[in-house]
């Protein structure tokens, strides 16, 4: 039985493990290797730590095949410094594509389907059964990847902004701007401005799980953006289900999987996602379980390995 490897590289860590047929040998995580987020020197060292590590773990020197889904794997460069990193660790046969390659073959194993990426960043792709590829949104943090974590930090604070602005007398609204100002330990608002207008700037995804808490306790402007965030997402995917009916002649109903913390982890955008995909369609295949990307990384890194 060949040895192979997959790797998931998402926005804020990276995940990998060794197989031997349908065994486990080994699993770890570590640090984000996607340049954009941490630079090329931090993603590398990460790459090489977790493939040390696994190695090790796992008792091995190389593998056979290895399959890395990577965010922003098309950016210049990227699958060349990965595959020169793989080349350096006995890695026989090898492939890089994006995250949501190896989470669409998670969910559907080379199959049609839906996915709702919805972590750090957010991405809706579809397949149809010729493997024809249909999406929608994941324009990137600055641009779109509305109803991810990121989208849920920033339009927190650009909202809690309106709504103090709006304010006509000493009450405040909303609590968001305090609570991310204890986050951010910011003494004021124009400190919290300045810090988040900032170059590189703060981690707005890492706001997510407060708002989500602000939300649970009834601030109206947090509640407001985690409906919208749900909303986004449902409207992405019925938006590629749209597509792939009208321009590929699917006839009956795609199935939908999704993945990621904003869906996992945040109960009103949870609750909102399937609630509007069930009103929109309510013939629709939607999983409840998360995909693991990981398992598309080592279902594809098997597949490569008997070519």
């Amino acid at each position: 039985m060949s040895v192979v490897l997959g790797i998931d590289g998402g926005g804020t860590r990276t995940r990998a493990s060794i197989l031997e047929g349908e065994r486990v040998l080994a699993h770890v995580e570590s640090g984000s290797i996607k340049r954009l987020r941490v630079g090329a020197k931090v993603s590398e060292a990460n790459l090489r730590a977790l493939l040390n590590e696994v190695y090790a773990q796992a008792g091995v020197t190389g593998v056979r095949a290895a399959s890395a889904g990577v965010a922003s794997a098309t950016m210049p460069g990227v699958k060349e410094w990965i595959t020169a990193v793989f080349q350096d660790f006995g890695v026989q046969r090898s492939e890089v594509v994006g995250d949501e390659v190896i989470a669409l073959d998670a969910a559907f194993h080379g199959g049609p389907g839906i996915l709702q990426i919805a972590g750090t960043g957010s991405n809706t792709i579809g397949r149809a059964p010729d493997g024809t590829r249909e999406s929608a949104g994941g324009w990137s943090s600055r641009l779109g990847d509305e109803g991810s974590g990121y989208w849920i930090g920033v339009n927190s604070i650009r909202w809690a902004l309106h709504a103090h602005d709006r304010a006509f007398d000493n009450t405040e609204p909303t609590q968001i701007l305090k609570k991310v100002g204890e986050i951010w330990g910011t003494p004021n608002l124009r400190a919290l401005i300045n810090l988040g207008d900032s170059t590189p700037g703060p981690d707005f995804a890492a706001l997510a799980p407060a708002i989500s808490e602000l939300a649970q306790a009834g601030d109206p402007v947090a509640v407001a953006v985690l409906k919208q965030a749900a909303a986004d997402l449902v409207e992405f995917v019925l938006l590629v289900r749209a597509k792939l009916r009208r321009k590929h002649g699917i006839a009956g109903e795609v199935p939908v999987a999704w993945t990621g913390g904003v869906i996992e982890h945040i109960p009103l955008v949870r609750q909102g996602f399937f609630a509007g995909l069930k009103s929109a369609a309510p013939e629709m295949p939607v999983s409840h379980e998360e995909v693991v990307s990981l398992d598309g990384a080592l279902w594809r890194a098997q597949r490569l390995a008997e070519q």
